[in-house]
This record gives structure tokens, C-alpha cells and sequence, in this order.
């Protein structure tokens, strides 16, 4: 139901994933990313319920393929399900199941990991793959341009709905956190999301409480000062 791309950035260590679906809601159960631990989702017969268990011995830094097989051992759903994992040293993981329904599958380069199912053939998942490798900009505009380039292809084979992106540095919660749950055109207002965020959040995240600074800034002038400097108008 599902097409996703996890991806990390060599110079600064950030995870990133994005997807899209014809699902309402897909960033709600599919996608889960943590600074200096890994990026992960589930997809096809999706099974939110591999993220509990899977974040432990990601932190652990546990090989990603070895935490994927066990999670899916015994499971009943196993050849339903597509998983992929990307860990913050690069490691990656795969699975698609046979039962997954067509096209479905998986392509992944340096770095970069995409699965899909539900899709309108192979090309999605490479031209997503392509798009990011192509693609200039900060990394979420790069995610959702790779994500467009699948789009362009045919993409989901039943139609859009819903996309999600989130990105992390360091910290265990998002950089950057934008989803739009049904929407005609989700890919473009995760755009407009995007621009948005530009405006004073993006300043106002870099001020807060994280791994470098267990308070954050608590001097609103400050971080006003920094808004007013930095912050991009619509």
C-alpha cells in the first residue's frame, strides 16, 4: 500500500524517511526515525507493532538484518509484510514478502534504502532512488523530490492520498516532523508544509532542549532575535 525511501547523510549524520500511499494516514503507522539510531519503516501489511522491539537493539546498534529476521520469525504475516531499515552507520536491511501484493520490491545504493508495494512497477522504487542521488537542496527537500520522482512514474497504481516526512539529527525526537493525511496532491503540500516550517519553527527547533543541551535556550529574546534573522517569509 506503499512506497518509502530512508535515507542518511554522510556529512552531518541525519536520518530521514518519507512515504506515500493511497492510505489515509500513512506516517501515522509506517515510518519511526531516531537521531543516531536508525530510520524504519513497515509497509504492505504493516505491522506498527516491529518498532517496539526493534528500537532497543537498534540503540544497541545491533545489525539491522539480524533484528528484521527475528522480527519476523514465526510471524503468520511474514510473507505479507515489507519492511527496511537503515541504521546511523549506514547498515541496511530489506525484506518484501512473497505474498506482497505487485509490483513490490526494494533497490538501495549508499546510504539510501527504498521499498515499495502496490506500485505501478519497478520503476517507482528506482526513480525514487535516482531522484534523491539527483536531487539538490536541504535533505527534505531532497526526500521529497525523490519521493515526486516515483510520483512521476506511476507511483502508488491505485492513486495518492497521504506522504509524511521526518527527519532526525541527534536528538530522539524529529528535526522535522510534516505529514498531510489526505490530501489531492500530498507530495506537494508536504512542499508547502515544508516552506512553512522555514518561516520560524526551523529557527525555533535549533533552540531547544536535546542531546547538546539539556535545557535548550530558555531567553526568548534570543530565539526571537534568531527568527527574525534567519526566518525565511512565505
Amino acid at each position: 500500500m506503499t512506497w518509502s525511501i530512508l535515507v542518511r547523510d554522510p556529512a552531518t549524520g541525519a536520518l530521514g524517511a518519507a512515504v506515500a500511499s493511497r492510505f489515509f494516514a500513512v506516517g501515522a503507522i509506517c515510518i519511526q526515525v531516531e537521531g543516531g539510531v536508525a530510520a524504519m519503516a513497515t509497509q504492505a501489511l504493516v505491522n506498527p507493532m516491529h518498532f517496539p522491539p526493534a528500537w532497543p537493539r537498534l540503540r544497541a546498534r545491533e545489525a539491522p538484518q539480524a533484528i528484521l529476521d527475528d522480527l519476523l520469525r514465526g510471524d503468520p504475516g511474514g510473507d505479507q509484510r515489507q519492511c527496511h531499515i537503515l541504521d546511523a552507520s549506514g547498515r541496511i536491511a530489506q525484506h518484501t514478502g512473497a505474498g506482497c501484493v505487485t509490483w513490490a520490491g526494494m533497490v538501495r545504493g549508499l546510504d539510501i534504502s527504498v521499498a515499495g508495494n502496490m506500485l505501478a512497477g519497478p520503476q517507482v522504487v528506482q526513480a525514487t532512488l535516482d531522484g534523491f542521488q539527483a536531487a539538490t537542496g536541504d535533505l527534505a527537500l531532497r526526500l521529497i523530490a525523490a519521493m515526486e520522482a516515483g510520483e512521476a512514474v506511476g507511483g502508488d497504481k491505485r492513486g495518492k492520498q497521504s506522504a509524511a516526512l521526518k527527519i532526525c539529527t541527534t536528538d530522539p525526537y524529529p528535526d522535522l516532523d510534516i505529514r498531510a493525511d489526505d490530501h489531492a496532491d500530498p507530495l506537494a503540500e508536504l512542499r508547502r508544509l515544508h516552506r512553512v516550517s522555514l518561516e520560524r519553527y526551523a529557527i525555533f527547533r535549533r533552540h531547544l532542549a536535546g542531546r547538546d543541551s539539556q535545557w535548550g535556550t530558555v531567553d526568548r529574546d534570543i530565539i526571537n532575535a534568531d527568527v527574525e534573522k534567519y526566518g525565511r517569509p512565505l
